[in-house]
């Protein structure tokens, strides 16, 4: 096959599954097997007849959760019209015998996800799974279990000699005899998602680094295939030579030779690809749909249902072009900015070419000024986006231009855009005046109706600006509020629900510090590791070429934030930056802090750090002491103290907090007199998430702490507006939840003088 040779066209659609088809397998010569996040296992077969297609024999139906991969079993005594293997996220291997469409074993013994099933040539089954284990089973049983990777195992693969071959997401490939690894082939620079036999040469694998790689069983790297622009999940190879990948960027590839001779489009990503005997390619993509491919002119779709899937593709295409669900088509052109605005602060999205570029209305100068193009939406409305592996409807990448990171900006439908933009701005640094037009940015960009008319005698203090606040009868500030709240009827020691509601209080939920310059870092980094490496006294702890490399792949993990749900990182990872924060000279470590600060984000690295300090070995701690021992540099203190604030970001690490309150507080005490404004907010930030814990825990003894803390930063006219703000809500959300006349009387004064707002 050449570029200019038979390239593939449709054969046939096997429809019929509600969610993404996950995996396929060609069992026989006549039928395919496909794995459905609809927790079905289908079975099609070729019709007698009709060339060319496929129909639905069987739905196998006894997973309780997502099914992904899929393994033929041969016709045998046991299994005489043959069988299947199948894994699922409900952690179950599963197999079922065609014959009587019924599963007669249910394997249990991995702790998580099952990523990949396998039938060895003498009958035993293989699973892989990310609790890190390649089981093999045998007559129903568990024969061995394989530990040897240092994060989830993605893919397995049976060679015809018997050994094992796995992929992981510690980016490495093992091969086993028996139990035991005998052989690691590295390379990859991230997970390495799929395995496949290449006859009679050696063994492929495709990675989330983008590439596809053709090893010898020696471990050799014979060839790299670039191509694809984003993870690629599978590999297949055909006894002619020719290989296919698909990915996340929504193609299938064909590969000749080690070159690209054909992409064929799909709508969605391409999860599986596998060979039939004759050549055709069978793929399983996110649309549902499994489709097979071929290059015979004789099996090729009808030309109506070939034009139908072009356009479908080309509709797709169409659709994806949005900002914020509204097509980029649809929005208005820059003679809409000829309008002036109705008020000040009046937000519209503007058709710049193929991009929308957010303008506001400037009511002094009688103007519309450009806040910045909206880079990127959610795409098709219908379809779910991740940021820090939670799910939200929308997520907006905004570029505030001034060569600051694009900001991302989550929401769900339903929430109250107002809620949703007081934590956004306090997230991001961003002034709360602008908290209006996130408003209505929100509203405009997920079809909701305009935001209602605001009581314009109501004027926050902090942002100038009118906010929805339900009116109630006798407001009349603080005093009025503590009294009422005082007064409440209790229930099993609490006040009874009154008919007022807290604007900002008590404080739901944690701040944190998630974005950064991640290019920056490594380039820091690189400076101070070349500087060290040249210094007799400090060249021992210099990384290698090698382990720079190693950093650069976590920056790269880390910097994907909508893979936060699978990817894992090596313990030799957690080592290199456990050298630089405790090893480097004190005044270098600033890069590792911020490098920690985002790993704090990840949740395989807080379960790492979790249970290292549950062991003794409490990394964490020891960089946040070093980083504070006198004289403390301003980088120093800025990147630990927003370590700190990460720590709250998964549960898992919360009783860390717990654990270092006194110690943390303590050493970040000094930052309220830091002349960085950044350090400032920092402190108040690391205050407010201790108010919020201590609230949910009802440690008096913590909130008074944390009260000491707040009241210095709230009673101060000389600081920030947003520093004051974060100091007053963790005063307010302490004394709102409370029920001890010790702790709300603390801080009576500066509540009183302050935060008549809340």
């Amino acid at each position: 096959m050449t570029k200019d040779g038979p390239q593939y066209k449709l054969r046939c659609q096997l429809q019929g599954h509600e969610e993404d088809v996950r995996g396929v397998c060609i069992c026989g010569d006549n039928a395919i097997a496909t794995g459905s996040r609809d927790k079905s296992v289908r079975f099609w077969v070729a019709k007698d007849g009709e060339k060319g297609a496929y129909t639905l024999d069987k739905t196998l139906i006894g997973h309780t959760s997502f099914v992904g991969p899929v393994a033929w079993i041969s016709p045998s005594e046991e299994f005489p019209a043959g069988g299947l293997v199948s894994g699922g996220m409900d952690t179950r291997v599963v197999v079922w015998n065609l014959e009587t469409s019924s599963a007669v074993q249910d394997l249990r013994g991995h702790e998580l996800q099952v990523t990949s099933v396998s039938v060895a040539n003498n009958g035993d089954f293989l699973s892989a799974s990310v609790d890190s284990t390649i089981r093999r089973w045998r007559k129903g049983q568990t024969l061995d279990v394989l530990k040897g990777h240092s994060g989830p195992v993605q893919a397995i693969l049976s060679l015809p000699t018997g050994e094992v071959v796995s992929g992981s997401s510690d980016t490495t490939i093992k091969l086993w005899k028996g139990a035991e690894c005998v052989s690691t082939f590295s390379g990859h620079s991230d997970t390495v998602r799929g395995l496949s036999l290449m006859p009679s040469v050696g063994i492929l694998s495709a990675s989330h680094d983008g590439t596809v790689r053709l090893w010898a069983y020696t471990g050799e790297q014979l060839l790299e295939m670039v191509g694809h622009t984003a993870i690629v999940y599978s590999v297949a190879a055909h006894s002619s030579g020719v290989v296919a990948s698909g990915s996340e960027d929504r193609y299938a590839k064909v590969w000749k030779g080690g070159e690209c001779v054909q992409s064929i489009p799909h709508p969605g990503c391409v999860w599986d690809v596998k060979f039939l005997s004759n050549g055709d390619l069978v793929t399983a993509c996110s649309d549902g749909v499994a489709r097979v491919w071929t290059t015979d002119s004789s099996r090729q779709a009808a030309s109506e249902e070939l034009e139908a899937y072009e356009a479908m593709l080309l509709a797709h295409e169409s659709e994806k072009k949005t900002v914020g669900g509204v097509k980029v088509g649809d929005l208005p052109g820059l003679e809409a900015l000829q309008q002036p605005g109705t008020k000040d602060g009046q937000t519209k999205i503007i058709r710049e070419g193929d991009s929308g570029v957010a303008y506001s209305w400037n009511k002094n100068e009688y103007k519309w000024d450009k806040i910045g193009e909206v880079v990127d939406g959610p795409g098709d409305s219908l379809e779910k986006k991740t940021l820090h592996g939670v799910t939200y409807d929308y997520v907006f990448d905004v570029d505030i231009g001034d060569g600051e990171p694009t900001r991302k900006l989550p929401y769900n439908r339903g929430q109250n855009p107002y809620d949703v933009a007081d934590k956004w701005l306090l997230n991001e640094d961003l002034p709360l005046a602008y908290r209006q037009q996130v408003v209505e940015f929100i509203l405009q960009n997920t079809g909701q109706q305009t935001p209602q008319q605001f009581d314009s005698a109501y004027v926050d203090p902090y942002t100038g600006a009118s906010a929805y606040v339900p009116q109630q009868p006798g407001w009349t500030g603080v005093s009025s509020f503590m009294v009422r709240w005082l007064r409440a009827p209790r229930t099993n020691g609490s006040p009874q629900s009154s008919s007022f509601a807290l604007k900002h209080v008590p404080k739901k939920g944690m701040l944190l510090f998630d974005t950064a310059q991640f290019e920056g870092i490594f380039k820091k980094l690189t400076e101070f590791n070349t500087a060290i490496s040249g210094d007799e006294a400090t060249k021992a702890t210099a990384l290698s070429e090698g382990e720079l490399m190693r950093l650069q792949a976590v920056l790269s993990i880390l910097k994907d934030t909508s893979h936060y749900h699978v990817t894992t990182f090596a313990e030799a990872d957690f080592g290199l930056l456990s050298k630089v924060l405790l090893r480097w000279p004190v005044s270098n470590i600033f890069p590792g802090l911020d490098i920690l600060r985002m790993l704090l984000l990840h949740p395989h690295a807080a379960e790492h750090y979790a249970k290292d300090s549950n062991m003794g070995e409490d990394v964490v701690i020891d960089a946040l002491r070093r980083a504070n021992t006198a004289p403390v540099s301003a980088a120093n203190q800025l990147t630990s103290a927003r370590v700190a604030v990460n720590t709250f970001r998964h549960s898992v690490l919360r009783e860390w907090a717990k654990k270092h309150r006194e110690e943390v507080l303590d050493l970040f005490a000094e930052c309220y007199h830091s002349s960085n404004k950044n350090v400032r907010l920092a402190l108040a930030t690391l205050i407010l998430n201790y108010s919020v814990l201590l609230v949910e825990l009802k440690d008096e003894d913590g909130q008074t702490q944390a009260i000491s803390g707040a009241l210095e930063m709230a009673a101060s006219t000389e600081l920030e507006a947003e520093v004051r703000f974060r100091a007053l809500v963790a005063l307010g959300s302490i004394v709102s939840s409370s029920i001890s006349y010790v702790v709300l009387f603390s801080c009576w004064a500066v509540i009183q003088k302050h935060c008549w707002f809340l």
